[in-house]
């Protein structure tokens, strides 16, 4: 190839990497907004089946978006109203008990107890190492929680942003679905609307599907903790609910950070605990996800632990939400798309 002019060939060339490192450096400065964006998109999708099934009851769009949104809303106040004020006073009382626990001596004869089992380990020489490392590390551990105080601050004010985008884009989903048709070619459109919708389906069944896991577990788990006697038992529910949002590893998660907190009510507590957990992931994973899940989105058990790994490294959380949706949509295109069109050549 000859260069009939280098330093236009050289010129263009810089202009096209700067505008690259350009393009990136601006990706990463709005990895936050984007975040949003992605998190309230999939929360629009999620809403999306309610409103359908509203609609196909003779629900015009607006009544059926302003009734969805009512209840969604409404159920989560309802939710925090119902759990906030108890697991503030459990809470509460769990700190009380852990003080009147040092303060009765308590906590000295488990010190007394481990350094008793353990010399090797729990001794004069370890318990100095530990306290000149905490205090010549005292003004890092500080800031860190400065800084954990100020995250959990702008991450409620990111839960507003995400809140109101929510409803944004599920009132306006239809319009941009059309939009975003619209930018392909009239012969391939329909095809590709077809495509479209489905994946937008699946997604939205999913949501749903991983709410209503979360749900039964966030309920079987107030009820079987109040049966045991455990101590907290809306605390841990809650926690249970909370965790079982994240797909793949957010109950065996919740399960493990429940059983820890029930060894304060004792260890046959905590063992029954731990028992029930591991009866109940069995149950979910071989009966009520199967049964929730294969509605909403087919994809192979391999599958889904690879795409939950590869969201959860790339995005975290709200990666590992969307990739099995993602898998879905690709297995669905090289299904209706690839392989038919290799079957024709």
């Amino acid at each position: 190839m000859k260069i009939q002019n280098p330093f236009r060939v050289g010129l263009i060339g810089t202009l096209g990497v700067g505008l690259g490192i350009l393009i990136l450096s601006s990706v990463t400065s709005l990895a936050t907004i984007i975040t949003y964006i992605g998190a309230a998109l999939f929360l629009a999708l999620g809403i999306e089946p309610l409103i359908a099934f509203l609609e196909r009851r003779s629900f015009p769009r607006w009544l059926a978006l302003v009734v969805s949104l009512v209840v969604i809303i409404g159920a989560f106040i309802g939710l925090i109203w119902a759990i906030v004020p108890v697991a503030v006073s459990q809470a509460t009382q769990l700190v009380q008990n852990t003080i009147t626990w040092v303060n009765n001596g308590g906590a000295e004869n488990w010190f007394l107890g481990l350094q008793h089992q353990f010399p090797s380990v729990v001794n004069q020489q370890n318990i100095d190492a530990v306290t000149q490392w905490l205090q010549q590390n005292l003004p890092d551990i500080t800031s860190k929680v400065l800084q954990t105080g100020v995250g959990i601050v702008q991450g409620l004010f990111g839960v507003l942003i995400v809140v109101i985008l929510t409803i944004y884009f599920t009132a306006s989903l239809p319009s941009i679905k059309r939009s975003a048709y619209q930018l392909v070619p009239a012969s391939r459109r329909a095809r590709f609307a077809d495509l479209g919708d489905q994946i937008t389906d699946a997604v939205g069944k999913y949501v749903m599907g991983q709410v209503a896991l979360a749900l039964v577990n966030g309920v079987l788990s107030a009820i079987f903790l109040t049966v045991i006697g455990a101590k907290f038992p809306i605390l841990l529910a809650s926690i249970a609910f909370f965790f079982s949002l994240i797909p793949l590893v957010g109950t065996i998660t919740g399960s493990v950070i429940i059983v820890a907190v029930c060894f304060l009510s004792g260890p046959p507590t905590a063992i029954t605990a731990a028992i029930y957990y591991l009866a109940y992931m069995q149950v979910e994973a071989y009966f009520l996800s199967p049964r929730i899940m294969n509605r909403a989105v087919s994809v192979p058990g391999a599958l889904v632990v690879v795409a939950a790994l590869a969201g959860g490294t790339l995005l975290g959380i709200l990666g590992a939400l969307v990739a099995i949706p993602f898998a879905a949509a690709i297995l669905l295109i090289v299904k209706q798309v690839l392989i038919p069109r290799q079957n024709e050549l």
